[in-house]
């Protein structure tokens, strides 16, 4: 379970008891190992090495500004969506030259916090777009680079709201008008349109959507080239996936057998890496007590304090997490992350949360331990799209997220007060 290990029924952060972190910072609480995202991110860059790739960290999986600064010092760029999302970048010490900028909706002023940094590429989502950044670059004087996002027409067999390189996505421009656009618009004295993005879907199990995606693309960058069109720089995204099922993921490794012969010494001077998910995933954990246990009509749910407001994937993706308890027999002790893990005496529950949804459910028909009231309970993989995607629903301040190194743990943001709710709204 990368660095979350049971030790004599304790489960363990690094060398970290995570009772003894609850003991300190109550619940709910998401729980980092430093060295499971060094080891991910250092992995992905050994994999990849053959093509010298510039990694471009997604921040928007998890935006902790500890955590980014920590993937800084490993020599990480990032992709970034928004503005603030620069800004957090630039104050976590990241280098704006390696930083890649997506999203279809980029505002005026956005576009020029950017072009003020120093950005790396602008990936670019539309022709509305392009033509939009070309007059802003023109009026500044300002020369920057953009990589055209091209949707492959592929399917990545991922869920249909991440699925983001079909033909009728929001994202990029069809393959098949991608080579006309590039030829008119890339001679433009400001904007150097001189790269090419795909970006698939996530989390993607498989490197064969990548092989698809990248050959279809290769034949456009090939076209263009023969008429003298440069095409400096291969943006292959990321989606890479992650372990929520033990060894359900291929490892960086087997992503990068399959993917870099196909774009070694094919003239690239920058081939970019967008991983998220596939590096902070297994990286944390969010740990939640059990309220109360609740028996109707034959069923038995685990009612907990955190809620879909502090992990939504379970609601909005279907989305399967393993939960155990984090203090068990040792006879219970998990070898494995598995969808339909079972021993002898388990027991049934719904394990939900207190949120006013029927949709605030972690786990339906989940077999665990016999649980009581305050119990601990793990709900692993949870260190991507996690907390970046909490909300204050139903006016519950957000949680407080704790970075382990081997024994020691930081606070690294504080869990939010009741007048957080309400500071921003008092304006007299």
């Amino acid at each position: 379970m990368d660095r979350f290990e049971y030790r004599e029924g304790n489960l363990f952060c690094e060398d970290s008891s995570v009772a003894d972190i609850i003991g300190q910072v109550g619940t709910p609480v998401y729980i980092y190992s430093s060295q499971t995202f060094v080891e991910h991110y250092r992995k992905i860059a050994s994999a990849f090495s053959p093509v010298n790739p510039i990694i471009c960290y997604s921040i928007k999986c998890n935006s902790n500004i500890h955590i980014c600064r920590m993937l800084a010092g490993e020599g990480s760029g990032f992709d970034i969506v928004s503005g603030g999302e620069l800004f957090r970048a630039i104050q976590a010490g990241g280098d704006p030259a390696k930083m890649v900028y997506a999203g279809v909706g980029k505002t005026d002023s956005e576009i020029n916090q950017a072009l003020d940094a120093g950005i790396g590429w602008f990936n670019i989502e539309s022709v509305a777009e392009l033509e939009n950044i070309q007059c802003i670059t023109a009026d500044r004087k300002i020369v920057t680079r953009a990589a055209l996002r091209i949707n492959p027409d592929i399917d990545p067999k991922t869920h249909r709201h991440t699925a983001t390189g079909k033909k009728h996505s929001k994202f990029g421009v069809d393959i098949e008008e991608a080579e006309s656009i590039i030829r008119k618009y890339a001679k433009h004295p400001f904007l150097q349109l001189t790269g090419v993005h795909i970006h698939i879907g996530s989390p993607i199990n498989s490197a064969q959507p990548y092989i698809e995606a990248i050959t279809k693309v290769l034949a456009v960058i090939e076209s263009l080239r023969k008429d003298g069109f440069v095409i400096d720089t291969l943006d292959i995204g990321g989606g890479f996936g992650a372990d929520y099922v033990t060894n359900q993921a291929p490892l960086a490794e087997d992503y990068a057998k399959e993917i870099i012969p196909l774009i070694k010494d094919r003239g690239f001077k920058n081939i970019i890496l967008e991983p998220g998910r596939s590096i902070a995933a297994n990286a944390g954990i969010l740990v939640t007590r059990v309220l109360y246990i609740k028996e109707s009509a034959g069923k038995k749910f685990a009612i907990v304090d955190a809620g879909m407001n502090d992990l939504i994937r379970p609601v909005l993706y279907d989305a399967f997490h393993f939960i155990w308890p984090v203090n068990v027999d040792e006879k219970y002790v998990p070898n494995n992350r598995s969808e339909s893990f079972d021993m002898p005496g388990l027991v049934e529950y719904d394990v939900v949360g207190p949120i006013c949804e029927s949709g605030d459910c972690f786990a339906k028909a989940r077999k665990l331990p016999e649980l009581k009231r305050g119990d601990l309970l793990a709900i692993f993989s949870a260190g991507a799209y996690g907390f970046t995607m909490s909300s204050q629903y139903n006016s519950r301040p957000r949680v407080a997220e704790i970075l382990v190194r081997q024994n020691l743990s930081k606070l690294i943001r504080r869990r939010e007060t009741y007048q957080d709710l309400i500071s921003a709204e008092l304006l007299g």
